[in-house]
């Protein structure tokens, strides 16, 4: 048996051996382990970390739709609403992952913690003035979205809890994308999951009043999220001061840095603006079926769920992208930046290829699982195929942004969406649905062709490679 002599490299582990190392947590230097090594160490807790992401919605989703049509049309309706909020998060995620991980190719840990420091004081700033403006005005903003009064009696107490605990939202975005840029995955990942056990323990305590707990409907749900993304942002607190990840954040740290901070106001507004173009549309849409009744929201809401839950780990592929370009531009290497995405996006094609399949054949014994309700489950079938047929064209659009987004490129995302979804899929849903009267069909339909669109213009920018030289 050949024996490995002092000096000479380390072998590889195998397959199960990267697993177990990607799980506890990696500390190799990402721009320099080969590329499939770098993307299998990081892809898994990202992937994940974003299943566990897609369970919090779909748990949600499972218990709330034991309460009704109703219900589910004001979840659906509150989180269009929230997805403005979403945008800023995102928008402020974007940056934070690109700036630590550029620092982090630098090997400038210092700088990295600042930045991290520096975007949870902007979030937390975001948080106060957004929440109680939009927890006080509630009532008026889920009118505007076309809820009716059976709605409103049903789901202002929900959507007043999740606009009022916008911080927690915001801070948990914040650090796991913090995490991610300094190439810690694995504690983002178990983040996650630690906030989902909670979620999913105090969901139907919280909802049905199981045991000691009060009957609180739907607003249970929001107020078991809260809880489970508060006790999340404690336990990243915990990571962050304790010294036990790849970013540590120390008394020194705790500063603010109003250059580090503007800079990162700067990318951020970028992919504020990358995130809110699409989720205005997605606003657009829902209130382009709310016309149709709660039975079809509903329908909606349950396959976009479960659209969700197929597509975050896919996210998380893409997200590793995002990392690998930002910590090999920091190190001066942007060829094995680019190599690195059309290596994940080939990864995350043959994904999503396999779950088009499954949405195509089995969409009715997915949707099973939250509703047999005749009025609810057509819409829901025919969302799920629908929208499966861009999917392959999805994993690349994943990839592409979010490579952009790693190079901290925010603006070129931006322009995309405009074009693809403000310019084009708005348009195509409302000439679907009211010109041609296809029905809800149109909007399914103007999804599936504006994202396979956006994914097509964006491969062919980054081929340009003018993001190479995006400095932050």
């Amino acid at each position: 048996m050949e024996q490995f002599q002092p000096g000479q490299p380390a072998p590889e582990p195998g397959f199960w051996g990267s697993i177990r190392e990607a799980l506890r947590g990696s500390q190799q230097d990402f721009t320099k382990v080969p590329l499939r090594r770098a993307i299998t160490l990081l892809a898994i807790p990202m992937v994940l970390e974003m299943a566990g992401e897609s369970l919090f919605a779909i748990c949600d989703a499972f218990f709330v739709a034991r309460l009704g049509s109703e219900s589910l049309a004001t979840v659906g309706l509150t989180e269009s609403l929230l997805f403005l909020v979403y945008s800023v998060a995102i928008g402020l995620s974007l940056a934070t992952t690109a700036m630590v991980a550029r620092r982090i190719g630098e090997k400038d840990h210092h700088g990295a913690a600042g930045a991290a420091v520096q975007a949870i004081a902007l979030g937390i700033l975001i948080a106060l003035v957004l929440g109680s403006a939009s927890a006080l005005a509630a009532p008026h903003l889920l009118r505007l979205m076309g809820a009716t009064e059976e709605v409103l009696t049903v789901g202002l107490g929900y959507t007043r809890w999740m606009f009022g605990g916008m911080l927690t939202i915001l801070l948990f975005f914040l650090i796991n994308a913090a995490f991610r840029g300094a190439g810690d995955a694995s504690s983002a990942m178990r983040t996650l999951w630690f906030a989902n056990v909670i979620n999913l323990i105090l969901d139907p305590c919280l909802i049905f009043g199981l045991g000691p707990f009060p009957e609180l409907g739907l607003t249970g749900a929001a107020v078991a999220t809260n809880i489970g993304r508060g006790c999340g942002v404690v336990y990243q607190v915990s990571i962050l001061r304790s010294g036990r990840g790849r970013l540590t954040v120390r008394r020194s740290d705790l500063r603010i840095q109003a250059g580090v901070a503007l800079n990162l106001l700067r990318v951020a507004l970028g992919g504020m603006s990358q995130a809110l173009v699409p989720n205005i549309g997605w606003i657009g849409l829902m209130r382009i079926l709310s016309v149709y009744g709660s039975d079809v929201l509903a329908g909606y809401v349950i396959a976009m769920r479960i659209v969700v839950f197929a597509l975050l780990p896919a996210f998380g592929l893409s997200t590793a992208a995002a990392m690998l370009v930002g910590q090999n531009l920091g190190a001066g290497e942007p060829e094995r930046a680019e190599r690195s995405v059309w290596m994940t996006g080939l990864c995350n094609m043959v994904f999503l290829g396999s779950v088009t399949l499954f949405f195509l054949f089995f969409p009715e014994s997915l949707v099973a699982i939250f509703t047999n309700d005749p009025e609810v489950v057509p819409t829901a079938v025919n969302c799920l195929r629908i929208i499966s047929y861009g999917y392959v064209f999805y994993a690349w659009e994943m990839v592409v942004i979010q490579a952009f987004n790693g190079a901290g490129d925010t603006f070129t995302p931006t322009m995309i969406n405009i074009f693809c979804f403000w310019l084009f899929q708005l348009p195509l849903a409302f000439i679907l649905t009211q010109t041609l009267e296809i029905g809800p069909s149109g909007v399914f339909w103007a999804i599936a062709i504006s994202y396979s669109i956006s994914a097509m213009v964006g491969m062919v920018l980054f081929r340009r490679g003018r993001w190479k030289t995006r400095q932050i």
